[in-house]
């Protein structure tokens, strides 16, 4: 029988945190051997079946992270810019397999992931579907293929707790469509028009966000040419897919050279 991923989930009480202990508890590949909230959290020192709601499961929330990532082969981290810093280091130490979903990381953030990656597996993705991970794949074919007389516009929603936009897919798709037309995302990114802004620039990359409701993500990339319309859609109406592509990502680094890693390198795309 083919021994289990052993996992910790970081950020347990997040929206993300839950929808990953309930895939991990779930699956016959995995087996969760921690969690890990912040300190000070009302769920440090709970049974973590109590505090989603259910039943004892003999596993209790910890605000120690290095103890418990001693324990597994990877770690799930959706939580927070700083926390996912300063849990790649934790990880390198370790060795484990560190499956980032987190959003929202500046230049300065992801230069310290590079440099964990040189001692550990990182696998980093905006977006862990396959479905999503495609629609990057097809948006920098199409970027390829078109001139600058189509306008690029990437339009995300998502649900009403969202903290930070454009959304870390909205951002992977925007670059994916900037690579495709051989330019620099940051040179040519138009992230919000109010008022008289002028005509829109030739070249640029505009994104609007959309914030409301229980909307799990919905990305749009617009092709805008003139009297024809390309539009690259993708709709998810379930984060477990998010999940399962993270559980995915941790069983695919078992064994991988330490570095930095992508979906694409998981999905072989």
């Amino acid at each position: 029988m083919t021994e289990k991923t052993r996992i910790v989930v970081t950020g347990a009480s997040g929206r993300m945190g839950q929808m990953l202990i309930r895939t991990v508890l779930a699956s016959k590949k995995a087996e969760l051997v921690g969690v890990v909230e912040r300190s000070g959290h009302s769920w440090v020192g709970l049974d973590i079946g109590r505090a989603m709601g259910g039943t004892d499961i003999g596993l209790t929330v910890t605000d120690d992270p290095l103890e418990v990532f001693k324990k597994c082969q990877a770690i799930l981290d959706f939580t927070a810019p700083a926390a996912t810093v300063s849990f790649a280091a934790l990880a390198a130490q370790v060795r484990a397999v560190h499956v980032i979903g987190t959003t929202g990381l500046s230049d300065d953030d992801i230069a310290k992931l590079d440099a964990a990656a040189q001692d550990a597996v990182i696998v980093r993705a905006g977006n862990m579907s396959l479905g999503v991970n495609l629609l990057t794949k097809l948006t920098s074919m199409v970027s390829a293929a078109l001139d600058e007389d189509f306008d690029i516009e990437i339009v995300e929603a998502h649900h009403n707790q969202k903290v930070d936009a454009p959304s870390g897919t909205a951002l992977m798709l925007g670059h994916a469509a900037a690579d495709g037309r051989g330019v620099d995302l940051d040179e040519v990114s138009d992230r919000g028009r109010d008022g008289i802004t002028g005509a829109r620039k030739r070249g640029d990359i505009g994104f609007s966000a959309i914030r409301g409701g229980d909307i799990v993500g919905e990305h749009d990339v617009i092709f805008a040419g003139a009297g024809e319309r390309i539009v690259l859609r993708h709709i998810a109406t379930d984060r477990s897919l998010f999940a399962k592509g993270a559980l995915r990502a941790a069983a695919w680094g078992q064994g991988k050279n330490p570095g930095a890693y992508d979906m694409f390198d998981v999905l072989g795309l």
